[in-house]
């Protein structure tokens, strides 16, 4: 038995129309699928704060030890209220739903006072418990979405199975793969339709490594677990050969086939195709992974296997990251063991290292966090070695990426193309594995960038294609 286990993801869980018709319900038996659901869109960043922004939620307010968490929290509990209105229009059941998330936020807000209230002695140290907090808030999005997605196909008479995996009450956590399989173990997924929380509670503690990805890694371990034939994911939009937002919808085109090396060079930069340690149990195992558009039910999407280059090198997608930091310290070679020194700095900080390259006079390395997190960390690098060097500034990251690409050529026109739309290349760095080139320019240029570069190196690539073709025929 074949086997498909699907990730809805936030936003188009918002729109659960198009959700139970173009993916649920789209095939005539929905039974041998296996689907693991994010919150409601703007769920997660009210619980813990807002991902693009900042803006605190509930755990952040309370980390920052701001005394009206209680009115955040009422505020998400009356979201949360009305989006289960529209939800459900038999009054009975809706009562079901409201039920079931008013008592995990009172059950929720009564631990948190307890948490509080014992802090206020001097043997209990709040900064030990905001980790286990944050996943403790961060579930209960995935609990109130997946609980409303299964008591809403069970009343339209699809057999439905809320699996909660959120450890809701559970003493101890177990590991990620005994959690899952004490969960799916008795349900027959040829006859039952399992809809399953993306937070999972276990002794890896997923968000202290995947954060907010969590769900990612939630999806990834259930098709390795149960032998799944393939993967979906379901976004509101195709993973295209550039932001559409930026470039423009018709001008971008859906990637098609690709590999994992690829999707791995994609999270790097902060895309949300797939997490690298998702990814890689996904192709151990040898499934496919498919990344699809919730309201193009019928498109085929884009396809992510594990697959050896394509014979002809070519770009596949110009993605980036429009705010990073060069960091470059000079004459770091002669500091003993300064890189894991660094590594733990950034790891404290809460710092990802998005790249770096090396010259004669010292290494840059490019990041991604706040400002104020870039600070600290300039403050602590001064203090343990004052001798460096230290210059600290903002750019922006675009990297031209494919799984087989001809580097030189790549590097030659980008450039070549940046220069002749007036954007300065501050630097270029072409990978000896021909998957990505990237250059650092000026961040006020990065959407320019973007579309310069998916011109000269997609777009003007198709062109060239089409025209072979032609002539060829």
């Amino acid at each position: 038995m074949s086997y498909t286990v699907e990730k809805i993801g936030g936003t188009s869980m918002t729109a659960f129309d198009a959700v139970l018709d173009n993916i649920i319900l789209k095939p005539s038996n929905p039974y041998q699928r296996v689907f693991v659901v994010s919150a409601y869109g703007g769920m997660t960043d009210a619980l813990l704060e807002c991902k693009r922004t900042g803006k605190p939620g509930v755990y952040q307010k309370i980390a920052q030890g701001e005394s009206d968490w209680p009115k955040a929290l009422n505020e998400l509990e009356q979201r949360m209220l009305l989006i289960n209105e529209q939800q459900f229009a038999d009054p009975m059941v809706r009562l079901e739903a409201d039920e079931f998330i008013q008592t995990r936020l009172s059950q929720a807000k009564s631990c948190i006072e307890s948490i509080l209230k014992a802090c206020e002695f001097g043997q209990f140290v709040q900064a030990d418990y905001l980790p286990d907090l944050r996943e403790f808030l961060a579930s209960l999005g995935e609990a109130h979405s997946a609980f409303n997605t299964a008591l809403k196909l069970n009343n339209i008479g699809i057999n439905a199975r809320f699996v909660d995996l959120s450890g809701w009450n559970t003493a101890e956590p177990l590991p990620l793969d005994e959690v899952i399989d004490n969960a799916f173990e008795g349900i027959d997924i040829a006859q039952e339709l399992p809809i399953v929380t993306g937070y999972a509670y276990c002794q890896e503690g997923l968000m202290k490594t995947y954060d907010r990805g969590y769900s990612e890694m939630t999806f990834s371990r259930i098709a390795v677990r149960i032998g799944a034939q393939s993967a979906i994911i379901h976004k509101e939009y195709h993973l295209s050969s550039a932001d559409p937002r930026i470039v423009g919808p018709e001008r971008v085109h859906p990637m098609g086939v690709t590999n994992y090396d690829v999707a791995a060079e994609l999270a790097r930069l902060g895309m949300e195709a797939i997490h690298p340690n998702a990814a890689a149990g996904l192709k151990d195992q040898g499934i496919t992974l498919y990344v699809k558009n919730t309201f193009e039910p019928d498109h085929a999407g884009s396809c992510i296997a594990d697959v050896q280059a394509p014979d002809s090198a070519r770009v596949e997608i110009v993605a980036g990251k429009a705010k990073a930091f060069a960091l470059h310290l000079a004459e770091v070679t002669s500091q003993s063991n300064f890189s894991q020194q660094f590594e733990r700095q950034l790891t404290a900080l809460q710092i990802r290292s998005i790249g770096q390259e090396s010259d004669g006079c010292g290494m840059t390395v490019y990041l991604h966090g706040k400002s104020d997190q870039m600070d600290r960390l300039v403050e602590q690098l001064q203090a343990s070695s004052p001798e460096l060097a230290i210059t600290l500034r903002t750019v922006a990251l675009v990297a031209a990426i494919g799984a087989h690409i001809d580097c030189a050529d790549v590097v030659s026109r980008g450039v070549k193309a940046l220069v002749a739309n007036d954007i300065d290349v501050l630097s270029v760095q072409a990978k000896l594995d021909d998957i990505t080139v990237q250059y650092a320019i000026a961040e006020q240029d990065y959407a320019a960038a973007v579309c310069t570069l998916h011109q000269a190196l997609i777009e003007s690539s198709t062109v060239q294609e089409g025209r072979q073709v032609t002539q060829a025929a």
